[in-house]
Order: structure tokens, then sequence, then C-alpha cells
């Protein structure tokens, strides 16, 4: 909440920075609206979406005479159940792999959430020979320190287990009937899957630690087929994160800066250039911290799986984003003796930043791996801007070369003085 008011304070003080001129007037405020589309990927968790399961997937469910089917949201998973009555259940998992060794596994959590620890689980391995084996786990907290996961009892009845690999599709799927007991809820069950490369015998090994991997929990109502995943929840948020950061700290700040260099006075000579700059910087900023205050709820909803060297860039940029975006409100005037020191500090500790940034950026989108799409698509954008950055670099060279310096019209005969009023196109203010 703090954070809320000391942006709202930000905003209103910077706008009231910009000097009044007879620009076109603007709602600023009305800008913050860029933000809402990018939050419609969040309202989606609640609604769920049944895919329809593939046609190999839906043979096998019509075998065992399940009468629902769905495709899971993360790992090319599938999943279909028959629910006789509160303790019995037909069900199968399904998902493609791209090596022919792995397993699978499913499982059930009867504790208050959806998630790997506590499981009890199905697991299917295929061995480098071809051989199957499919034993019952308890998942516990020494699993995830990465301690042995062995074969033991658990407390769901397992009857009919079929584990079964296809090699033209490269596809595990385990199906079987469980007799449930009464602490788990068959209208909100929570159910796990998972997916793994390699194996040691029937000890499954480590599975990968994308964010596919994370999110693959659900809790699901048997009867109605409805669902609710965090994992989908957390994918969406981060979505918005991921957005929120590219546009705010990602664009709209080099944008910022690339008005402030090459619109200044040269080569180029906009009156509207430091409104632009503002105006840039501001929206960037407050896009930037709105996805970094986003980032701060998804490393403490998702604690086990926190990415410690992201965030703690994430920090700094906040905090030495904010010193420059305060310098709206405290830049020296253009008298002060200072004022070069001043401007050599803003400089330097923006293109700082922008490095930063961009580090940073990558190491977000990173997290998304094996999803490529946001890397190429960001190293579009700045492709584009560093092509806008060059094009405007030789041109000004350019001019430079053919004799018109861009020395300041106040030093050629212009009778205005430093702290006297001016027009837009020559009045002295710092570089930002």
């Amino acid at each position: 909440m703090c954070v809320h008011w000391f942006l709202i304070y930000i905003w209103r003080e910077s706008i009231k920075a910009i000097p009044s001129t007879n620009m076109p007037s603007c709602n600023y405020t009305a800008v913050l609206l860029m933000i809402l589309p990018l939050f419609y990927p969040i309202s989606t968790f609640a609604h769920p979406h049944h895919h329809q399961c593939s046609m190999h997937f839906n043979r096998k469910v019509f075998q065992r005479n399940m009468t629902n089917c769905k495709k899971l949201q993360t790992l090319g998973a599938e999943f279909g159940w028959n629910h006789h009555n509160s303790s019995v259940v037909d069900i199968c998992i399904g998902a493609s792999q791209q090596s022919e060794t792995g397993w699978l596994a499913w499982g059930l959590n009867p504790l208050s959430q959806s998630q790997m620890i506590g499981t009890r689980a199905l697991i299917g391995i295929r061995q480098p020979n071809g051989s199957l084996a499919i034993n019952t786990y308890n998942v516990t907290w020494e699993t995830k320190l990465g301690c042995g996961l062995r074969p033991s009892e658990i407390d769901v009845g397992v009857r009919d287990v079929k584990f079964e690999y296809v090699g033209a599709f490269k596809y595990y799927s385990i199906c079987a009937t469980l007799i449930i007991p009464k602490i788990y809820n068959t209208m909100r069950l929570n159910h796990v899957w998972q997916v793994g490369h390699e194996a040691n015998g029937v000890e499954p090994l480590k599975h990968q630690t994308t964010l596919e991997n994370v999110d693959s929990t659900e809790t699901v109502n048997l009867a109605s087929g409805r669902s609710h995943s965090n994992g989908v929840y957390r994918h969406n948020l981060r979505t918005v994160h991921g957005l929120l950061n590219i546009v705010g700290w990602g664009t709209l700040l080099p944008v910022g800066v690339i008005i402030a260099r090459y619109f200044r006075r040269f080569p180029i000579q906009y009156p509207w250039w430091f409104q632009a700059h503002v105006s840039c910087q501001l929206t960037g900023y407050v896009l930037g911290t709105t996805g970094w205050i986003i980032g701060l709820y998804l490393g403490k909803a998702s604690k086990p799986y926190s990415f410690p060297i992201h965030a703690l860039i994430s920090h700094f940029l906040f905090v030495f984003a904010t010193l420059q975006m305060l310098a709206i409100r405290l830049k020296p005037k253009p008298m002060d003796e200072y004022i070069r020191y001043w401007a050599m500090y803003h400089h330097l500790l923006g293109c700082a930043l922008l490095a930063v940034i961009i580090v940073n950026i990558f190491r977000g989108i990173g997290i998304f791996t094996p999803n490529h799409t946001w890397k190429r698509a960001y190293i579009g954008l700045l492709g584009a801007l560093a092509l806008i950055t060059l094009a405007l670099e030789i041109f000004t060279w350019a001019k430079f070369m053919k004799g018109t310096d861009g020395t300041d019209p106040n030093r050629n005969g212009n009778k205005n003085k430093i702290g006297t009023n001016s027009s837009p196109q020559t009045q002295e203010v710092p570089q930002l």
C-alpha cells in the first residue's frame, strides 16, 4: 500500500514538474490505462478451458470406458477419469517426451493445497533396455532435498494398473482404478503430474525445474470437471510481470533516452522534447514498478522456486530508477554551479540502468525456457531501437561534418540570458 501511494505521489509531482507550454493538452493519467489490457491474462485462470484430448489418448480413455478427458495446462499432459462414487475412480494420465527413456508420474495429495510434497504417486519408468516398471511412491520433503525416491506403500488403493509406451509418438501413459480413502475429497481433489528423463532402476531421478514442471498441479472436481490451478494463475501473473517490465523498463525508458539525446537541440531541435522525454520516463517507471510489485508477490507465493539473482537485480533497478525519477523535481536550476556535475551523474546513471535492465530482462526471459518466443520478440525490439539510434547517430555526424555544429544559439548574438524567459526552442534545460 505504501508503494502504491508513493507511485501516485511520483506521478502527480512529476506532472507538475513538466513546464507549462502551449503544447496540446493531454490527460497524463490516461496513460495508466495502458496497464489494464496487460492484466487480461489473469482473468483467464478463473475459467476452465477443457481442450480436446489427442486422438491416441481419446482411444485409450474410450477403451477404459471413461467419460471425461481434458488436456492439462503443462507438460503436454492429458488426463481422463471416470467417477464411480466417492471412493472409486478410474484414471488415465498420458504425456509425450522427447526421449525414449524416462518416467511419467501422477499422484494425489491429501494436503490443503496441490503440491509435490506429500503426494502419493504412481510412477512408470522405461529403462534403456525397453523394459517397463510401475510402482507406488510417497513424495516427501526429503525427496525435494535430493534424497532418493524409492517404491513404498501408499494409502490409496491401486488395482488394474497399466503402464504403456508408444514408440511412434514417444508417448507414456498410466491407467488405473483407485480406491480413495475418506481423507481425499473427490469434489476438490489435488492431483500432481510430472515427467523426467532419467532413472536409476526403479528410482526416478530429478526432473527439470522449468516453470512448466513447477506448475504441474491442479485441484479438480471429479463430478463436474471444473478445475483450478495455482500454477496457471502464477503463469498468467508471470506473463503480466514480463509484459510490464519489457514495455516499461525495457522499451519506454530507452525511448526516453533517445529523445533526450537526439531531439534536445542537435541534430533535431524539437520544442517539446522535454515533455516527451519526461512522459516516456514516467510512464515507463510506473509500468516497470507495477511489474516489480507483481514480481515481489510471485517471489512470496512460490518460495520453493525462487530466482534470487533476478530478484536482487530488480531491487537494484527499482531503487536507482526511483532516484532518476526524483531528479524531475530535485534537479538543480540552470544557474546553479554544480549543474554540470549533476548532468554527468544523471547521464551516467541512466546509461548504467539501461544496461542492467536489458541484462535482467534476458534473465527473466530465461526463466520461461524452453519458450523462446519472448526472447526473439525482445531481441527484435532491441534491434529496432538500435537501428533507430544508429540512424540518428549517423545523421548527427553527417550534419556535424557539413558544418552545422549544433552550438547553443545563445552564443551567437542571442540576447536571451540564463535565468530569463525564453521560447521552448532556446530554453536551457540540463541534459538528461
